[in-house]
């Protein structure tokens, strides 16, 4: 089935129109389209002011969309931040639109993650050390352990997870809310799985905050034991929104074994305590390098630096994970390590940094 134009799509929403007779496209212009499996996914760009008046026609556009050949659901989401306003009511046998990048989004109701019973983010100070490896092989090696484990991807810039989880599919929408997809014996959600994964995410901080927002309270979690959030890198207005949308049970920091690295990773540990978010440990990636045909170790980047620096901040030292191409061959393709190839001196490094985790995950009452 070919995939609706730009222009066909275009036309379409033009026949939506609020009460003055101006139609949707007169407030916003087409951004991004993608149809997957019979889900059309469309973005709208708009400022401040246009997108609290056109919140109420996304319903009615979403219908009109499945007049398309090809699309049997379809999802509008805006890239703009708007004031804070009640959401229009949605109407009657319809479901209310997830507006991907718009701050508030679904109203609060009660606790943002009532069935989760704990929240761990895996962060770094700095890109480039391994971090959303560390996350994906912790949570599908949490599961491994017999734990119910959710993992999200808060990298709204950099979503890794789709390609390193082997999802292609975009999440079922159902009432308003997604459906996390489900992968290794985990679930899994990420920007990444509702975009062209070439699209850049030319966002702003607000927009970035009102995404993390409803990927979180959006999102059908079901019952876990532990949410893991793949946080990006720094220490920004991501690490913030979620300190103060859900209550932390702590933190992992990932470090390679480099001083740059380890300063970088030290202002990580320093806004956690800020936050009065308890830091688990930190975990020296890339830690080593082992010939994989003589079997010689090579420390590239030094070693023993991250544990040194757990020891001197007074924070658990949770292991080191060896530089290893199979490491990088099993997230490419979309097999964690923990999975593809558990008996490796990897594979084992993750299982029993899981395992010392999951210990901290069943003391959380």
């Amino acid at each position: 089935m070919t995939e609706p134009t730009p222009a066909r799509i275009a036309d379409i929403l033009r026949q939506v129109r609020d009460a003055d007779g101006s139609t949707i496209l007169d407030h916003a212009a087409l951004d991004t389209t993608m149809l997957r499996d019979g889900t059309l996914h469309v973005a709208l760009a708009t400022d401040r002011a246009a997108a609290g008046r056109i919140q109420s026609l996304l319903p009615a556009a979403e219908q009109a969309l499945l007049a398309l050949p090809g699309v049997v659901a379809a999802s509008v989401i805006l890239t703009a931040h708007r004031p804070a306003a009640a959401p229009a009511p949605a109407p009657a046998g319809g479901h209310r639109p997830l507006n991907l990048g718009t701050p508030g989004g679904r109203p609060a109701q009660g606790p943002i993650l009532p069935d989760v019973r704990t929240v761990i983010a895996v962060a770094s100070g700095k890109g480039g050390v391994g971090k959303s490896t560390t996350a994906v092989n912790l949570a599908v090696g949490l599961g491994m352990e017999g734990l119910r484990v959710g993992l999200l991807d808060a990298d709204i810039h950099g979503p890794s997870l789709p390609r390193m989880m082997g999802l292609h599919q975009p999440p079922q929408v159902r009432d308003g809310r997604m459906t996390p997809l489900e992968a290794w014996g985990i679930r899994a959600m990420s920007i990444g799985l509702l975009v062209d994964e070439r699209q850049a995410m030319i966002w702003r901080g607000p927009m970035v905050m009102g995404a993390l927002g409803q990927l979180l309270g959006d999102v059908e979690w079901g019952a876990l034991d532990v949410l893991v959030v793949d946080m990006p890198p720094g220490t920004g207005d991501a690490q913030l929104t979620l300190a103060q949308k859900v209550s932390l049970a702590g933190a992992v920091i990932v470090s390679t074994p480099q001083d740059i690295a380890l300063l970088d990773a030290r202002r990580g540990i320093a806004m956690f305590e800020k936050m009065n978010v308890p830091v688990l440990g930190m975990v020296e990636n890339m830690s080593y390098f082992c010939c994989p045909n003589c079997g010689h170790r090579t420390d590239l980047f030094g070693h023993g630096g991250a544990r040194a620096e757990a020891e001197a901040l007074g924070v658990p030292f949770l292991g080191e994970i060896p530089l290893l191409a199979d490491i990088r061959a099993s997230a490419d393709a979309g097999a964690p390590i923990v999975i593809s190839t558990p008996d490796s001196p990897a594979g084992l490094a993750y299982r029993a940094l899981a395992h010392t985790v999951a210990a901290t995950v069943r003391r959380v009452k």
